[in-house]
């Protein structure tokens, strides 16, 4: 980690050097800021902050301020005991201002600091600005602000995390702290992604099988490596009280409760909601499953009736039904199904999904509610609300929402997908191999210039998805969120024209303070994602993350399920082969590699038999070590036995032949099956033992 954060120091050291000369440390980046005349103004322990009498929503942003000055910089504000124009900070309404409905326009000088808004999120806003202010420096105790004046309001409405809630489970209090870090890089929609084939969070009076079977799973102990019960659920009082909390913050949460997919969890509990029997055994997988809902009536019903529960739980306009990724073989194979798309009069299963959509969706549209989904939800045609919006993931999908004249969501996979690594370095959290930098998320454009005016007018925001899958713990979700999440902020609030990548990174060193005065975790990968150093020597160890993948088809940097077995682990998982480049096997004599066994808890459906499996001719299997090529006769064979028996990180090792020269070695695994998969964790050459 040390190696990274240097090299996340160094990097941001030669970007801001490109960066202006005077660059404010606000993020994200107001619309404008103008450098008054006068004296600056010095904020204290103990000055007083005025808001209008009367006036809840200004207090409520004084006393937000008020708090996170104390415990960032150590200052002490208090309520102001006189008159507004002896105050040093002033929160005042003016509807006059060009502010819009979230804008705010903050005045420092002649000694006092003027925040000006229309709103009570203006004011919030506005507040927010003048706590990075006030925090620039990184350090403690009294600060002083230059004279300037900002007018800022933000460029889309919708500016969106969504946080996977289903894969794994985060506690409350880590759910409010990231609504806290959302509300101050003025992100104001959180998207809860509370069902899913691994689990139902959300509990539902009505059906108290829903959380009571369907939050929890098979798992394994990191610690012990003994197998338990994993899983937890939100009961509806904690759920009141973190809409509350972010309500305060001016975040809305809109709810996604996944239909007709994803929904293994919910047929787990209640049977009769699936069209074939569900396999609690696959619970803990990951991939696209084949359970689905029955499209009957009485499941529409059963819907009907949680989406009541939602409803009244979530006040915010919005609705999440998901609808994506709803494989529907077993609607093909179900007579009953079938017989009710002829009765339906609908042309196949695709538009099956639309005609269940668009009932949702008028059951929404009648309780005054707006239904959003995943862009899949257009396939299928279906009389959706005139109203109802998407969430796109796929760049075709955002094209078909726009032309029809809905309103889009632009949360594009993959680069507003944080489950990707943000670098190719070895300390990544587990995720995607891929790499989204936090350059390439800065450098996104949701609403390009290319498209027409009326189809840019419908995109109502932007959002940035953290899919838990292959974050187990909440360190590791903080870690993939931030500090991406601070760049699709600005990609959400600032106007395109105001956006600059070398100011941008000019501010990063004050964010992290912020971070770290407040006790948060944000990821050290350099900016660029080039995080990998791999030395030039060919005889170096080299971690997995350092080695060559031979193929990049479905490619993930996987967590072990136990603490004792190290990791993570980058591997092809239709493809379980890596290259150590351009080994010196003049000089190496001897090849060590350090391997494990991951379960293979993959719902790939027919593409588990395109993975080809190498027979062994041993029991236990080999590690096969070939040379410029992963085909011909191995240059070295590693017998498995040593490791096929634990379950911790074993060192295979080997002798090499002569060879003169540099040459890539290409290592594959036999074995008959596969799960479990064995992976390597690094690779050593060096002289004999």
């Amino acid at each position: 980690m040390a190696r990274a954060a240097a090299a996340l120091a160094l990097a941001i050291v030669c970007l801001a050097a490109a960066a202006r000369a005077q660059s404010l440390d606000v993020t994200p980046r107001p619309l404008s800021v103008e450098a008054l005349g006068g004296a600056s103004v010095a904020v204290t322990g103990g000055a007083d902050i005025a808001t209008p009498v009367g006036d809840a929503g200004a207090l409520a942003a004084a006393d937000y301020l008020r708090d996170l000055t104390f415990r960032s910089r150590g200052i002490a504000l208090r309520p102001a005991r006189g008159a507004a124009k002896r105050a040093r900070i002033v929160f005042t309404r003016d509807g006059g201002a060009d502010l819009g409905p979230e804008g705010y326009a903050l005045i420092a000088g002649k000694g006092q600091v003027r925040i000006v808004a229309r709103t009570d999120a203006g004011l919030f806003y506005g507040a927010v600005t003048l706590w990075r202010l006030l925090t620039a420096d990184g350090g403690r105790g009294p600060a002083t602000l230059a004279p300037l004046a900002i007018t800022d309001r933000p460029r889309f409405a919708w500016r969106g995390l969504l946080l996977d809630s289903a894969r794994h489970y985060q506690s409350p209090a880590f759910v409010e702290q990231l609504i806290d870090r959302m509300a101050r890089d003025k992100l104001n929609v959180l998207q809860w992604h509370l069902t899913d084939d691994q689990a139902w969070r959300i509990e539902i009076r009505r059906y108290p099988r829903l959380t009571g079977v369907g939050a929890w799973r098979a798992g394994i102990d990191p610690a012990s490596g003994r197998r338990t019960r994993y899983g937890g659920a939100y009961s509806q009082a904690e759920i009141r009280r973190i809409v509350a909390y972010a309500a305060a913050r001016h975040v809305t949460i809109v709810p996604e409760i996944e239909m007709p997919g994803h929904s293994l969890s919910a047929i787990l509990a209640y049977p009769e909601l699936g069209v074939a029997p569900a396999d609690a055994g696959t619970q803990g997988d990951w991939g696209v499953f084949p359970s689905i809902l029955d499209p009957s009536r009485r499941t529409i019903g059963f819907m009907d009736n949680v989406l009541t529960e939602v409803m009244a739980l979530f006040p915010g306009p919005w609705i999440n039904v998901g609808g994506d990724e709803a494989v529907k073989d077993a609607w093909r194979a179900s007579p009953a199904v079938q017989a009710e798309i002829k009765r339906l009069g609908l042309a196949d299963e695709e538009a099956l999904q639309g005609w269940f959509t668009a009932r949702i969706g008028g059951f929404l549209a009648a309780h005054g509610r707006r239904l959003i989904g995943w862009d899949d939800i257009l396939k299928g045609g279906g009389a959706l609300p005139a109203d109802a919006a998407v969430v796109s993931w796929h760049q075709a999908g955002a094209a078909l929402a726009l032309q029809a004249g809905r309103d889009a969501v632009i949360a594009t996979d993959p680069t507003l997908y944080f489950d990707h690594r943000q670098s190719d370095g070895a300390a990544e959290p587990p995720g995607r191999a891929a790499v989204v930098s936090l350059e390439d998320v800065y450098g996104y454009e949701p609403a390009p210039r290319s498209l027409p005016a009326e189809q840019r007018a419908h995109i109502i925001g932007v959002q940035a998805n953290l899919w838990t899958e292959h974050m187990p713990t909440e360190h590791d979700v903080a870690l993939m969120a931030f500090p991406r999440a601070d760049a699709i902020a600005e990609v959400a609030w600032t106007a395109p024209e105001r956006k600059d990548w070398a100011d941008f990174a000019a501010r990063l060193p004050a964010e992290r303070a912020r971070d770290a005065a407040l006790g948060l975790a944000a990821d050290a990968a350099p900016p660029d994602g080039k995080g990998l150093a791999r030395p030039a020597d060919g005889l170096s160890r080299l971690t997995s993350q350092q080695l060559d993948l031979c193929t990049q088809k479905v490619a993930l940097n996987l967590a072990a399920p136990r603490a004792s077995q190290g990791g993570p682990y980058l591997v092809d998982i239709m493809n379980p082969c890596w290259i150590y480049p351009a080994a010196d096997l003049g000089a190496a004599r001897q090849i060590r590699i350090a391997v494990t066994r991951l379960p293979f808890n993959f719902q790939i459906g027919a593409d588990a038999a395109k993975i080809a499996l190498a027979p062994p001719t041993t029991p236990d299997g080999e590690l096969d070590v070939r040379a410029d090529g992963c085909a011909g006769t191995p240059i070295a064979v590693l017998p498995l036995a040593p490791a096929a028996h634990g379950d911790g990180v074993t060192l295979l090792s080997g002798a090499l032949p002569v060879m003169a020269g540099r040459h890539d070695l290409c290592l594959t695994f036999t074995e008959r099956r596969l799960d479990p998969m064995w992976v390597v964790g690094s690779v050593e050459l060096g002289p004999a033992r």
